[in-house]
């Protein structure tokens, strides 16, 4: 039996400070200055003055105790036993130094300099200097608030990087496909010259020298040795015009192949310095002790209606039950490093096993009393937390927190607090991830619906916890049935996971697309096909038109999708005339309809390009959880796994 670690009785704390009542106020600003700085706002020179002075005032308050850490305070784990960890604080360190120029600068100077001293000195502020049994929970709260403001600054300097790379690669891309043009047109130019050169040097000299040819005796000759002459001259002024511009397309290209590299290091150290800000975080995650981490998954959630408050309270409970059994026991969750060698475990941990017997990647277990409990990387423990915390926050498609998020949003944004960057959609989690046994879940596992459009992080006991488009916000539900599962804090496949088989029924993050009514096609008394053109309303494309509330309804919709994509619903059909059902007709006797039976020539039936044409792709995905908001849908013979499947075809209202 591995044995337990039991935690070190602390010192008696030495006396506090007296604080004077300016003082005391001065550090209560200060800790507003600096939720804001981790909410991602810039502080004005006084503003920073204030909290340069306020962190004057932690120093004198704290003493020494800011620069020794006390053996086992509440809110810091117990000194680092590899010196992998202490490399990879240093590179943390390195990480946290502002960079002149940027307004990023004096935000992550100021944490910097505050995030040790603050929380010290705002626990004799909170607490009012009285040494009391609360004492202990105002300080694990500061600790909490202090440790989750600069997760959330690290996330939000991650997200600057990530852009930052993205716009990167994006002028490595140009500089590699710009190299690539001047590498052809220098092939080409030495091609020129190379053919040119290879012609004179086989050529006789009287060939390369027409006046050679000169003869006194021949004067008639003499016109085509002239011409002949000429010929070459210009034939040498090319070939002198295309060695320089072989030249100047060398030059070309080594400035070209000069800016891939310049390009490529460019990318290289953005990708370094994002690398060096998750280390940071994971770091920084396995320096917090489970108090703290419990404290942090009961900030910010925001209450439910009914039923599911009962169960998000539930689910809560057992967290924070789990996580003081550790700490009871002076269990202090490890880093994922740590767990990534079986053979090699820390003191008093031993391999995880599943049903069979076979060990369980990336956790481990301990004894509490007489049966054995798994023990999570501190990783994991911090994204649970940090998902917890965002309980009843609401739900909205294409967003990643802090205020709303949708199912890959959340989920990315809750690991990203761990050290962990994940994508932000479900496909792309679910490709790149570690794949893991549904029998062999374990807490923090990524669990993905059938079709692989929902995403949540498992809780254990059946439940996970996600941003749901079913009930529109953060909260915890059942694990739906035949679902799927990756652990992040394993390394990725080699090559990414088989795609999901899509599930038409539901929509992203478990949208279920509501039911428009059916409607009466036979409109106004006209037949289809022959509605007068001054009946119906443009959509503002070429030719295109629909009845007049499709047409309001759609023109809602392509506003809709233009905010989420950026560009407007591509069109390709519309209202089709009984002339033009019999033209298409006679093109496409296999697609079209036969004329006057036409969906669209009722005027409430459109087909769409732009990649919704794709199923399965974003834009399509997109339509099928949003276009019902409109009243468009698509029938189930034009649906994937349909009768006759046509992605780009919708419909307003059911009308076939």
């Amino acid at each position: 039996m591995p044995a337990t670690r039991t935690p070190s009785r602390p010192p008696a704390p030495a006396a506090r400070p007296a604080l004077s009542a300016r003082e005391a106020q001065a550090l209560r600003d200060a800790l507003a200055l600096r939720q804001r700085v981790a909410a991602g706002e810039t502080l004005t020179p006084a503003e920073v003055t204030a909290l340069r002075t306020a962190t004057a005032v932690a120093t004198r308050a704290t003493g020494t105790a800011a620069r020794r850490p006390p053996a086992r305070a509440p809110g810091r784990r117990p000194a680092p036993r590899t010196t992998t960890r202490g490399r990879v604080r240093q590179k943390a360190k390195r990480a946290t130094e502002p960079r002149t120029g940027s307004s990023w600068s004096t935000r992550l100077g100021v944490v910097a300099m505050s995030a040790l001293l603050l929380p010290a000195a705002a626990s004799l502020v909170l607490s009012g200097g009285d040494d009391t049994g609360q004492d202990g929970a105002l300080d694990v709260t500061s600790l909490a608030l202090t440790a989750q403001g600069t997760l959330l600054e690290r996330a939000g300097e991650y997200r600057q990087l990530e852009k930052e790379v993205a716009s990167r690669t994006a002028e490595l891309q140009d500089a590699r496909t710009a190299e690539q043009a001047a590498r052809t047109q220098v092939a080409t130019e030495r091609a020129v010259v190379g053919s040119t050169a290879a012609d004179l040097y086989t050529s006789t000299p009287v060939e390369r020298y027409p006046l050679l040819g000169l003869d006194v005796r021949d004067a008639s000759a003499t016109s085509d040795v002239l011409f002949s002459q000429a010929l070459a001259d210009k034939a040498d002024r090319a070939l002198e015009i295309a060695v320089v511009r072989a030249e100047r397309s060398a030059v070309v290209l080594e400035a070209a192949t000069g800016r891939v590299a310049a390009a490529a290091s460019a990318v290289e150290d953005v990708t370094a310095r994002a690398a060096d800000v998750l280390a940071t975080v994971r770091a920084e995650v396995d320096g917090l002790s489970t108090e703290v981490t419990a404290r942090l998954a009961a900030l910010g959630s925001i209450p439910a209606s009914g039923a599911q408050q009962e169960r998000n309270q539930q689910a809560m409970a057992r967290w924070q039950d789990y996580l003081g059994q550790l700490a009871a026991a002076g269990i202090e969750p490890p880093s994922a490093a740590e767990l990534t060698d079986l053979t090699d475990l820390p003191s008093g941990l031993s391999p995880a096993l599943d049903a069979g017997g076979q060990p369980v990647p990336g956790v481990a277990w301990a004894v509490i009393g007489n049966k054995p409990v798994t023990v999570l990387p501190a990783e994991t423990v911090a994204a649970v937390s940090a998902a917890l915390s965002q309980l009843g926050k609401p739900f909205a498609p294409a967003t990643s927190g802090p205020d709303t998020y949708d199912c890959g949003g959340f989920t990315a944004a809750s690991w990203l607090l761990a050290g962990y960057a994940v994508p932000t959609t479900p496909q792309d989690q679910w490709a790149t991830g570690a794949a893991v046994p549904l029998a062999d879940l374990q807490i923090g596992d990524l669990v993905f619906a059938p079709g692989g459009r929902d995403v949540g992080i498992y809780l254990g006991n059946g439940d996970v916890v996600g941003s749901t488009a079913n009930s529109y916000q953060v909260a915890v539900r059942s694990v739906d049935a035949g679902a799927t599962a990756t652990r992040v804090t394993l390394p990725a496949p080699a090559t990414p996971n088989a795609a999901l088989p899509l599930d038409a029924r539901v929509g992203n993050c478990g949208a279920i697309p509501p039911a428009p009514g059916t409607v009466d096609p036979s409109w106004g008394g006209f037949s289809n096909g022959r509605i007068p053109g001054d009946t119906l309303c443009a959509l503002g494309v070429h030719r295109h038109a629909l009845r007049c509330d499709a047409a309001a309804s759609y023109s809602l919709m392509d506003d809709a999708f233009q905010a989420a994509f950026g560009s407007r619903l591509c069109i390709t059909d519309s209202y089709r005339s009984y002339a033009s059902q019999v033209s298409a007709f006679a093109r496409k006797p296999a697609l079209a309809a036969v004329p006057g039976t036409s969906n669209h020539g009722w005027a409430l039936a459109v087909d769409l390009c732009g990649g919704i044409n794709v199923a399965g792709s974003p834009q399509w995905n997109w339509m099928w959880v949003n276009a019902p908001r409109f009243g468009f849908v698509q029938p189930d013979w034009a649906a994937p796994g349909g009768e006759k499947p046509e992605p780009w075809h919708w419909e307003y209202g059911y009308i076939s």
